[in-house]
């Protein structure tokens, strides 16, 4: 059986479309967003609520405390596990999310072992942390200010005693299909934008005061766009209207990223997304999909 794999930039409706196909292919939904697995972050991350699940079974989403570490290793065992009871029970797996490691983990052959420590280097600058990582690995193709990229291969070293580049493969272990949704850029930034103002109107500001509040600056809070940008407010280093404009910023900055990765790392099916009539965009999802199953 065929799995479904929906990924894509933030704000261009994965949610949307996961839930339509799952009706559709009598499918159940896996979270792939790593800051959605935890308890708590909620209105940053878009993560989704409980009335729009229409009664679909999701998975992964909301299993860890805030404090606690939760890795791509465990998210490799945890995902593939459900992967093997669904297809036991004829469910259609459809995983969602933009956490590129993730996915990669989850459906190629990537050996990861368990991680007992993961240092954020919060003290650290983009550059020192940068150069942290080239005394581990002087030839380094992650842009130094892809600064999640390059924590997250400096911990990967501490804990297997090897770089991260070279854990590649391109065996696929899954029969997967992969659907991206895309649209034109100024429409997806427009769209960004309108999300971040819509967070704000539902209380990202009281949701983020509360964390900023409880002192807990983990990977898991540290690593939403969302948060951390007001954390500097109530700092008081910048105004609110800055803080806002920042999440904008790097939310339509992070969802270029995501494109680029997307385009090299998956084979990806796009599709383009028709806003104003999203059953055309689940209709050419499906009909894409039943080519493949021939």
């Amino acid at each position: 059986m065929k799995m479904i794999a929906i990924v894509g930039p933030t704000g261009v409706g994965k949610t949307k479309l996961s839930i339509e196909l799952a009706k559709y292919l009598n499918g159940e939904i896996i979270n792939a967003d790593s800051t959605q697995i935890y308890r708590g972050l909620d209105i940053a991350t878009a993560k989704i609520k409980e009335e729009e699940k229409e009664n679909i079974p999701h998975h992964l989403f909301d299993i860890k405390d805030i404090a606690t570490n939760y890795t791509v290793y465990d998210y490799q065992k945890d995902a593939r596990l459900i992967i093997d009871q669904l297809l036991k029970q004829n469910k259609t797996p459809i995983i969602v999310g933009g956490t590129g490691l993730y996915l990669k983990a989850l459906f190629y052959n990537y050996q990861f072992n368990e991680e007992d420590n993961y240092e954020p280097f919060d003290n650290l600058s983009n550059d020192e942390v940068y150069n942290k990582l080239l005394t581990i690995n002087p030839n380094t193709t992650i842009h130094k200010n892809n600064r999640k990229r390059v924590v997250r291969a400096i911990n990967y070293y501490l804990n297997n005693q090897k770089n991260i580049e070279d854990n590649k493969t391109d065996e696929l272990l899954y029969d997967v299909i992969f659907l991206g949704l895309t649209t034109d850029r100024e429409t997806l930034y427009q769209n960004i934008n309108k999300r971040v103002d819509k967070m704000i109107e539902e209380g990202l500001i009281k949701e983020a005061k509360e964390l900023y509040d409880s002192n807990i600056r983990t990977k898991a809070v540290m690593t939403p766009i969302g948060y951390k940008e007001l954390f500097d407010y109530f700092d008081k280093k910048i105004s609110l209207e800055e803080s806002i404009e920042l999440i904008k910023k790097r939310s339509r900055n992070y969802a270029k990223r995501q494109y680029t990765w997307f385009n090299h790392q998956l084979k990806t099916n796009w599709l383009n997304v028709d806003f104003n009539n999203f059953d055309k965009t689940v209709k050419e999802a499906i009909k894409l999909i039943e080519q493949y199953q021939k």
